[in-house]
């Protein structure tokens, strides 16, 4: 995005100069000049500083549909005009000064005539200066607001690209899946592709989103839990003990819970006797998914796109850690519920 000039910030910023300098002015005169060419004097000395003001702002008007703001040339045309400008116009308010002063109009007093060259070049400096601090605090301001653009930019990039890892991950997995079951029973295979097609659907219908309604992942939940009870039968045993009303009013960033389920069942050796227990609960403002440990010894090769992929997500949306801890009994996963799906986390 373009950086603009703040035309109206430095034009009120050159008129609290002139009013500054009026007043000074004003008491420095009235000290020595009590008549009532004090008054006039002032309000042209005002004048003077407003129209040097306006000089600058309009010279880098013209100046940056030619030159970049910070460049060589932008500063070097900027100091020329404004400079021979501001003598102009001084010079040309010197007329001014000396009829209303009732004196004779001597253009070539050098002392008078240096003394508005002079004033030309000393106001236009401190326009310039005051009006450098101005868009220094403005290139700064827009520095910042570049540099948030990037990071949400990045974050929302690098979401999307972990996101887009999950997908052939939980593909890699199903498949070989189904073809453990076709082995075995072709009917259940079918009802395996049905399931997955449902959940696929489900999760392309939500690809788009980084934040996702507590009450669509949880069926999408359910949807990989019915693939994996095809499976495995009545060794899986998943709780879902979450209100109604912590359904409908929170959110997660997508596809958080089937990564977490998923994991259970990775890493875990579970039979129809000891069963694979998972629970999901709330405990105040954080979702708790806990199972049995009941650890494989042969552990499986990993890609590692489990529980690291859903604790950087979640880092780079919500800002939020995943809470893990593991004792001798019991794995859980704690992650926080969100409460608004347009809020900056």
């Amino acid at each position: 995005m373009q950086e603009r000039l703040p035309v109206k910030r430095l034009n009120r910023l050159s008129w609290l100069l002139s009013v500054i300098i009026g007043i000074i002015f004003y008491f420095v005169i009235l000290h020595n000049d009590t008549d009532t060419h004090v008054y006039v004097y002032t309000c042209l000395t005002m004048l003077g500083i407003v129209l040097v003001g306006y000089t600058d702002v309009g010279v880098m008007l013209i100046l940056y549909r030619m030159f970049l703001p910070k460049s060589k040339r932008f500063t070097f045309y900027r100091r020329l005009l404004t400079y021979t400008i501001s003598i102009l116009i001084y010079l040309g308010l010197r007329p001014i000064f000396e009829h209303s002063g009732g004196k004779t109009l001597s253009f070539w007093d050098l002392g008078l005539l240096s003394a508005f060259v002079g004033s030309g070049v000393i106001i236009n400096t401190m326009i310039i200066i005051m009006h450098d601090s101005v868009l220094l605090y403005e290139h700064k301001l827009h520095a910042e607001l570049e540099l948030s653009r990037l990071k949400t930019a990045n974050a929302e990039a690098m979401n999307l690209v972990l996101k887009q890892q999950i997908q052939p991950h939980f593909l890699f997995n199903a498949l070989n899946t189904l073809k453990a079951l076709y082995h075995k029973d072709t009917a259940v295979a079918d009802d395996y592709i049905v399931h997955m097609a449902n959940f696929l659907r489900a999760s392309i219908a939500h690809h788009s989103s980084n934040i996702s309604p507590l009450e669509d992942e949880v069926k999408l939940l359910c949807d990989y839990l019915e693939m994996q009870r095809i499976r495995f039968g009545t060794a899986l045993v998943c709780t879902i003990a979450l209100p109604e009303e912590t359904l409908k009013e929170n959110f997660l960033p997508s596809f958080s819970l089937q990564p977490l389920l998923e994991n259970a069942i990775k890493h875990n050796n579970f039979t129809q006797q000891e069963p694979l227990e998972v629970k999901i609960t709330q405990t105040g403002d954080r979702l708790l998914v806990s199972n049995n440990l009941q650890k494989k010894k042969m552990k499986d090769a990993s890609t590692n796109y489990g529980l690291a992929n859903l604790a950087e997500r979640y880092r780079i949306w919500s800002g939020d850690e995943v809470i893990i801890k593991e004792d001798q009994d019991t794995f859980s996963v704690s992650i926080k519920l969100l409460k608004d799906e347009h809020s900056n986390y």
